[in-house]
């Protein structure tokens, strides 16, 4: 579905909840960045021996998954995004 083919009848949520949604998921996402920073300043400080059994672990592996599954959530929130400019534009149309 794109944008155009939004109509406000049909959407299951209002627009003071979606923009509420929004908020909660870019937090998220804001916050796992940062997080994902913090790392690769604490690797910085391990030696090459030390990062490199780090990074053969379970947990490393579980983090970089992560890390792939959350570009696809920006994808999404930007979709996301789209969609709520379009549903705000036909509300203040009304």
């Amino acid at each position: 579905m794109n944008n155009s083919q939004v109509n406000k009848d049909d959407l299951d949520i209002d627009l003071p909840n979606a923009k509420l949604a929004y908020t909660i998921i870019q937090s998220l996402l804001d916050g796992h960045e940062a997080l994902s920073d913090l790392l690769v300043v604490m690797s910085h400080a391990l030696d090459e021996d030390t990062l490199k059994a780090l990074t053969m672990t379970g947990e490393w592996q579980k983090y970089l998954e992560s890390k792939r599954n959350m570009e696809i959530t920006r994808e999404q929130i930007e979709r996301f995004t789209e969609l709520l400019k379009d549903l705000d534009s036909k509300t203040n149309q009304s």
